[in-house]
């Protein structure tokens, strides 16, 4: 009987370490689909086999241990960026190249709804067509030469609209900037040639309204010089006014500092000779 005993503990134990063996090489082999390690930065949902897409739950950061017949999604949920090329047709014909700029992020609660409505590759479903749909209705209806000049603040206004409805999908969108606007160079060129003929014009009528303003100026400057020499020439006896400028100009030098010799003339219309004895070699 003891030595069934020992012959069964020795099978049992031979069994334990098969066991043992098969276990460690099935997670081993399984461990890419056991172990999971979520890096900063980075958000996980769970899709189970036999109920589906796991959305009341978000797997943070660190080592997560999942059943292998499951499968856990990673999202980046930082800020990313994309520059996609829209090329889009005027109300003319011409093809418009609008080179985007789109900063976005998933709503970090909603991943799992993101998840199973949407997918991974939500940036070119979801973003850039809801973009490119509403740029392409709006510059539909403008010409060539409004978007050249003041189309992009309605371009904005409508991305704007866009990033609303983006929105509804259960991700953020940042912010979208327009880095370049391409028209045909025939017609960039053109629009060039009028803006740049339509600022000389206004830069001509501005000098033409400058000159008008400065004769207009020198017309009141005049008035007001002839009236006061004649209210002038009305106070002075005999309305000598050339000898009143005299007599002015004779007491503004006669205060400055310089050294000077004043000669008054013999009779009382004479007017007066100012010489300057300063040394201009000092």
């Amino acid at each position: 009987m003891p030595g069934k005993l020992r012959q069964l503990i020795h099978l049992n134990k031979r069994l334990c370490c098969v066991l043992s063996i098969l276990l460690i090489l099935t997670v081993s082999f399984l461990a890419n689909r056991i172990f999971y390690s979520i890096k900063s930065g980075e958000a996980g949902v769970l899709w189970k086999r036999f109920s589906g897409t796991q959305i009341d739950y978000i797997y943070p950061e660190g080592l997560q241990v999942i059943f292998p017949w499951d499968e856990l999604f990673i999202y980046n949920i930082r800020i990313q960026e994309i520059s996609p090329e829209i090329n889009v047709l005027t109300k003319t014909g011409l093809q418009v190249n609008l080179f985007l700029s789109i900063r976005y992020a998933p709503k970090h609660q909603l991943l799992g709804l993101l998840h199973k409505y949407v997918g991974p590759d939500y940036a070119n479903k979801v973003i850039v067509p809801e973009i490119e749909a509403v740029l392409r209705e709006i510059i539909g209806t403008m010409a060539s030469e409004q978007i050249y000049t003041t189309g992009r603040t309605v371009i904005i206004e409508a991305i704007n609209e866009a990033i609303e409805q983006v929105a509804q999908r259960y991700i953020h969108v940042d912010d979208v900037l327009i880095k370049r606007i391409e028209l045909p160079e025939s017609v960039a060129k053109a629009i060039q040639y009028k803006i740049e003929q339509k600022h000389l014009v206004e830069a001509h009528t501005f000098l033409i309204e400058k000159e008008k303003k400065e004769a207009q100026r020198k017309v009141i400057e005049g008035k007001g010089i002839r009236d006061q020499l004649k209210i002038i020439a009305q106070s002075l006896p005999d309305g000598n006014i050339l000898k009143w400028r005299g007599i002015q100009a004779t007491e503004k030098i006669a205060s400055s500092n310089n050294s000077k010799v004043i000669i008054v003339g013999n009779s009382e219309k004479d007017l007066p000779i100012i010489v300057n004895t300063e040394n201009k070699s000092k």
